[in-house]
């Protein structure tokens, strides 16, 4: 009878305990997990969370999402029972992300409580960098931190100096000198002879008034070691040279020039390889005074023609011809010009030419 009595209660607690929802409900254990610390040389750290559906039907989990690529779920696919149980594994991958996480991964589901939110948090410990995390690149004996000095932002009559650690890893020294460098940019490493296991630095200093150009540009450098000349050792100096107008004045925002293109897209549908499509792009100047075209620069496969006149008075307006070759080219065709003008808010202007190219 005390058997029965008992096989009683515990049927009526479990109706008790799966009927308080008709519907699925999603109930985790635990929904936050912390890691603590750990090294970013440990590799991947896993946790799952451990979920029973306590509602009254089936539970189905639609979308397991992580706030950041850097954390990995996998979850329980088929339909959960009422009273039946699932798990979230998590894995967060902690390579080149030292310092301390916080993490969310979000769960949709039929359930009742549709959208849960859990959460893994831990700080890692960054790893001791080796000389090759230090100095990636390499140019047979000589290692350095990048193939690749950018200056980024400068204005037209700027100079700027930037370096590039460096370090000499033969069992023999090495002389560094440096070839097909321009006039606007000086280059030397010091020292210029880097004995065996020795660190240096490219020091290079840029000239924008030298280079008398707009926009985005880049200068390749030949590195030569031992005098010795191989294109193969390649160094890309950047830039982008525009006007700086954080120092204008209200009043002279208010009377700035201002450009204007009605249509800035030109789709020229389908043509046979062979064939050139041109087209007028129209500029305005709404501006209250004189607007200056800096540059016009139009990529490959596609020709700017000049404008007449790169000066607009207020009203003025101009066209540019743009003219696409489609020789040797097939497929769905995506060209641009570049349009760098002195107005302050619009200082780069993009057009774009598009369309299909056939082969016969």
């Amino acid at each position: 009878m005390k058997k029965i009595t008992l096989l009683a209660v515990s049927i009526l607690v479990s109706v008790v305990t799966y009927s308080q929802h008709t519907k699925p409900y999603i109930n985790f254990k635990q929904t936050i997990h912390n890691f603590g610390e750990f090294k970013e040389s440990d590799g991947l750290k896993t946790y799952v969370f451990n979920f029973t559906n306590t509602g009254g039907q089936p539970l189905v989990l639609h979308r397991v999402n992580a706030s950041c690529g850097c954390t990995t779920p996998s979850w329980t696919k088929r339909p959960i029972a009422p009273g039946g149980s699932g798990t979230i594994k998590v894995t967060f991958n902690p390579a080149n992300r030292p310092g301390n996480f916080n993490k969310t991964i979000t769960v949709s589901s039929n359930a009742e409580n549709s959208s849960l939110v859990l959460r893994i948090t831990g700080k890692v410990l960054r790893k001791e960098l080796t000389m090759n995390d230090k100095y990636p690149a390499i140019m047979e004996g000589l290692r350095l931190e990048s193939t690749h000095i950018a200056f980024t932002k400068m204005t037209p009559d700027a100079k700027k100096t930037e370096q590039l650690k460096v370090i000499n890893t033969l069992d023999s020294t090495i002389k560094v000198s440096f070839m097909n460098v321009p006039k606007h940019i000086k280059i030397k490493c010091v020292p210029e002879k880097l004995k065996p296991g020795e660190a240096g630095v490219f020091i290079a200093s840029y000239d924008a008034s030298l280079r008398n150009d707009w926009g985005f540009l880049v200068n390749n450098l030949y590195v030569m070691l031992n005098d010795k000349r191989d294109y193969k050792n390649r160094l890309a100096i950047s830039v982008n040279i525009e006007e700086d107008f954080s120092s204008w004045t209200e009043e002279q925002k208010k009377n700035a020039p201002a450009i204007e293109i009605p249509e800035k897209i030109y789709n020229f549908g389908e043509i046979m390889q062979g064939d050139k499509v041109e087209h007028k792009f129209k500029i305005i100047n709404t501006g209250k005074s004189n607007l200056i075209l800096r540059k016009i620069k139009a990529s490959c496969g596609c020709t700017a023609i000049k404008p007449e006149k790169m000066e607009l008075t207020p009203g003025e307006s101009i066209f540019i011809t743009a003219i696409f070759n489609s020789a040797h080219k097939k497929g769905r065709q995506n060209k641009s010009i570049t349009i760098i003008s002195n107005d302050p808010k619009s200082t780069n202007v993009l057009l774009r030419v598009s369309g299909n190219v056939k082969v016969q």
